[in-house]
């Protein structure tokens, strides 16, 4: 019934010396950081059935080695949200980045074609490029060698007597690039599967409940530098069942009682409609502009998607926003939020919605680093899933166990 990540001590005599033999190679050739790697993801149980199953260890939460493993195995090999078209609206256009440590290139060419690159030039691994701008080519700031925005090797200069060099070998080196309607991603991973595979069906969704993403424009950006884990935070993002203690302006927003959490194959939706108000309780309500008439109109409800292993995306009536959630460290997250409405959102709307976010997003940082902290404490290892509220954490954890194997 569990699934198992390692071996255990009933393994055959021939068994343990060949996986001691197969340890003093990964030792040799890999070092002592990466043996920890091995031994954090190949070592965890974890019990699929929800009611049974134990929390990660409080040290995944503050190994080094494992960060490392879960840049290589998560960030670099899934769909990532790292820009939006606005920061490449024209042809000719650039913008740099970076994906939690790689430098990454976005274009767009003369002919309006969107490319993803290593923002790092293959002669000495200059950049290639500076912040954003509009270019008819870039040229590296450390050499100037020059590159079109098709990232082809234009010129190399001074390269003449070099033996066996062509240009044409010496292309940027790209990365895999989709667009979803204001939404630039990318995927380090030249074998992952296609985003529409991953994404396709949470995209039918947000199309089904009314939502033309093409039709969004950005209202604001907000950068939130976190005393946690990655991991605290995105355990937190999966569960309501926090919210009637943490965030009472939310509870009185939200049917609790309705609230649900739906997990698929790589993604979880959770669902919570939106409270009636009553002729007493209207004028303090926050989302009161989506009832009518006292009653919570059909369509009034928010959608939390999380798509594994590190991308929220929040979908209320009259606006969509993005979280991102990426390391900085094993104690530090960068959160990225972005807001997109509909045109025919009212700016007091968008400033009263973001303004309520702003407001959750503290009552979460307070918390997540309080829970950082005690999970540093010599009296927790591990704890225990409400059945009832938490099915959405136990995904993910199940979900990253078996990614890290």
């Amino acid at each position: 019934m569990g699934l198992v990540l390692g071996v255990r001590s009933t393994t055959s005599a021939p068994a343990q010396h060949a996986l001691f033999s197969h340890t003093c190679d990964i030792i040799c050739t890999k070092g002592l950081a990466e043996m920890a790697m091995v031994e954090h993801s190949m070592m965890l149980v974890m019990d699929d059935r929800l009611q049974w199953a134990q929390t990660l260890p409080a040290s995944w939460y503050f190994d080094e080695a494992l960060l490392q493993h879960e840049t290589q195995k998560l960030f670099h090999r899934t769909w990532q949200l790292v820009a939006k078209t606005s920061d490449v609206p024209v042809p000719g256009s650039f913008f740099t980045t970076e994906l939690v440590g790689e430098p990454l290139l976005i274009t767009r060419d003369s002919a309006g074609g969107l490319h993803g690159f290593y923002n790092v030039c293959r002669h000495r691994a200059g950049p290639v490029a500076v912040g954003c701008g509009t270019r008819k080519a870039l040229q590296c700031a450390y050499h100037g060698w020059i590159y079109g925005l098709d990232g082809h090797l234009m010129s190399a200069r001074e390269m003449d007597g070099t033996e066996n060099f062509d240009h044409a070998d010496f292309g940027l080196v790209p990365v895999q690039i989709a667009q979803w309607g204001p939404l630039i991603f990318v995927n380090l991973d030249r074998q992952a599967p296609p985003f529409e595979q991953v994404f396709g069906a949470v995209m039918t969704e947000v199309q089904e409940q009314g939502f033309d993403l093409s039709r969004m424009a950005t209202v604001e950006r907000r950068d939130y530098d976190i005393a946690c884990n990655w991991k605290v935070y995105v355990d937190n993002y999966l569960e309501g069942y926090h919210i009637p203690i943490v965030h009472p302006g939310l509870f009185q927003e939200l049917d609790y009682d309705q609230y649900e959490v739906v997990t698929y194959a790589q993604y979880s939706k959770q669902f919570a409609p939106v409270r009636p108000t009553t002729a007493q309780s209207a004028a303090d309500r926050r989302y009161g502009r989506y009832v009518d008439d006292g009653q919570a109109d059909a369509d009034a409800q928010a959608l939390y998607y999380w798509i594994f292993p590190n991308l929220m995306l929040n979908i209320y009536p009259d606006n969509i926003s993005t979280n991102v959630i990426l390391p900085r460290g094993v104690g530090r997250t960068l959160t990225i939020f972005e807001w997109f409405a509909n045109p025919e959102a009212s700016a007091e709307d968008m400033k009263q919605t973001i303004d309520f976010s702003e407001e959750i997003q503290q009552e979460d940082i307070f918390i997540c680093e309080a829970v950082q902290k005690g999970l540093a404490s010599q009296s927790y290892d591990r704890g225990r899933y409400s059945a009832k509220r938490e099915n959405g954490v136990h995904h993910f954890h199940m979900l990253l166990a078996k990614a890290l194997r």
